[in-house]
């Protein structure tokens, strides 16, 4: 629940104070989101690349992005345009790019100075199903077979040498 904060982090726990605050003096709605979202679990707060983020703040210059997560960099993105961006995180080459696009990179805190009702802003979230969610929750065991079916195992390739042995077929050993 949204009473007791889970975060150890306390950054976030004073974030998660401000934008409370925030959302019960002003009345937005913008805050009351932020502060919501400030306290999800991480992997409710996926990251998003810096590809994802020019393309939604197209045309809208002046305006400052929002995101409750990491920013990463792309790679496959030759120029960064110009904007500003409030995150919880950047990645040190996304942090580069920006401020050498002439853009900004701004906190949360330096956000509430600027806009405390979300004035002017954008508020973006990342991919919410994304190929690394795949990957997430207990592996299979002989003891208990059927429990997590659905969680990908990280293989170097999908050959038949590859983790189709023991466990994967009926005609070797057993199939889970």
């Amino acid at each position: 629940s949204m009473k007791v904060i889970k975060t150890q982090n306390p950054y976030n726990r004073l974030l998660i104070k401000l934008y409370k605050f925030l959302a019960r003096r002003t009345d937005s709605a913008f805050c009351a989101t932020v502060a919501k979202r400030l306290h999800m679990s991480k992997v409710n707060t996926p990251p998003i690349g810096l590809n994802r983020l020019s393309k939604y703040m197209t045309n809208k210059d002046g305006k400052i992005a929002v995101i409750v997560g990491k920013v990463t960099d792309d790679v496959r993105m030759m120029e960064c345009p110009k904007m500003s961006v409030c995150a919880l995180s950047f990645t040190e080459n996304a942090r580069k790019r920006i401020v050498a696009a002439g853009g900004e990179c701004i906190t949360f805190d330096q956000l509430a100075l600027r806009a405390p009702t979300g004035s002017n802003t954008v508020l973006l979230r990342g991919p919410e199903s994304r190929e690394a969610l795949a990957h997430f929750g207990k592996r299979t065991t002989v003891n208990n077979p059927h429990a997590y079916d659905g969680v990908k195992p990280f293989v170097r390739s999908k050959g038949r040498k590859f983790e189709k042995a023991r466990g994967r077929r009926p005609s070797r050993g057993f199939k889970v």
